[in-house]
């Protein structure tokens, strides 16, 4: 007699187990969740069906996520009026959410050479009506230590545990020098709402289109940070000219809404890519902690497009000569 395979996987899962009982539960009648999808973090995403109707359950162990930023961003950005997930049942003590379902395609599936110029243009709108509308008050404030906690992954985790390099000396004073500039451009830019994330892989094909996931770590930041997150991706990359296009239509579209962008279109880039080294330095030590804290290699395997963007604004911005010279000691040493 063979072993009942359901059986042994939740015994292996007792969360899982759990989370289709609470479903199970709230919905009146005994259901199964399938996986969804997961992300880099803890949390997990299971799709239920019920009477013609598919919902959303998120897994979110209350000792490593927290799901009140979830739900308080979620209002705020149903308010501005961006398409997101309602909440439609809540634990926050199992770190159980109950969402509407927004459908199994992201954009990062979806995005192709065809459809991009009128994708970009709908996700350039959807950020400004984000960054126009969507009240910040209270919200964790993106400050000098936490661009300064974030550059720090790539030393901590990239440097020393993924490249085994002691980060002290020449390396470490070249390293302190490129993060006053990043942190400094930083500061120096307007503050608007800030999603951190936003990114083809978290948004979804919807109707509207698109559809806003994954936004649980917002602050009120430097508002080049969600645009330069959106064209230099982690998962996918495009032409440098197809970029500075998009960057400019944002531009032009943020400037006739009144948001408060530079006068000019230089002194935007200029930010863009200061804004964007921050970013690219910080997913790559983050890369590396999941890697070797989390056991999860696979997302090493994108940090060369990091590396990529990082070179690229380099080649504009002399003052990033330190940042060329760490890279030019990484690749000798390859």
């Amino acid at each position: 007699m063979q072993p009942d395979k359901s059986k042994s996987d939740n015994k292996a899962d007792p969360r899982k187990v759990a989370l289709d009982q609470w479903v199970s539960t709230y919905l009146g009648a005994s259901v199964a969740g399938e996986p969804a999808s997961a992300d880099a973090s803890f949390r997990r995403y299971f799709r239920y069906q019920h009477c013609g109707r598919s919902l959303i359950a998120m897994d979110a162990p209350p000792a490593q996520e927290d799901c009140r930023p979830f739900i308080d961003v979620a209002q705020r950005l149903q308010r501005a009026g961006l398409h997101v997930p309602e909440i439609v049942h809540q634990d926050l003590d199992q770190g159980f959410l109950l969402l509407t379902d927004m459908g199994n395609e992201t954009w990062l599936t979806a995005l192709n050479e065809n459809n991009a110029d009128a994708w970009y243009s709908a996700a350039i709108d959807t950020l400004i009506t984000q960054q126009l509308h969507t009240d910040v008050s209270g919200l964790p404030v993106y400050d000098e230590a936490l661009l300064q906690r974030e550059l720090e992954l790539f030393p901590q985790w990239y440097l020393f545990r993924h490249r085994e390099k002691v980060v002290t000396g020449e390396l470490r004073q070249r390293l302190d020098r490129v993060f006053t500039v990043l942190i400094e451009s930083a500061l120096a830019q307007p503050q608007v709402f800030v999603h951190r994330d936003y990114m083809p892989r978290n948004l979804m094909v919807s109707d509207p289109n698109p559809g806003v996931l994954d936004f649980q770590d917002a602050v009120a930041g430097p508002i080049s940070y969600d645009v330069i997150s959106l064209f230099k991706d982690a998962f996918i990359s495009w032409p440098e000219a197809r970029v500075l296009g998009w960057l400019r239509q944002y531009f032009d579209k943020a400037t006739v809404a009144g948001l408060p962008v530079p006068a000019d279109f230089d002194t935007f880039l200029r930010d863009c890519d200061l804004m964007g080294a921050q970013r690219h330095l910080k997913v790559i030590g983050i890369f590396a902690r999941i890697c070797h804290r989390d056991g999860k290699p696979k997302y090493l395997g994108d940090v060369a497009r990091f590396f990529a963007y990082l070179r690229t604004a380099i080649a504009r911005r002399p003052e990033l000569v330190d940042l060329e010279w760490i890279l030019d000691q990484l690749e000798d040493n390859e």
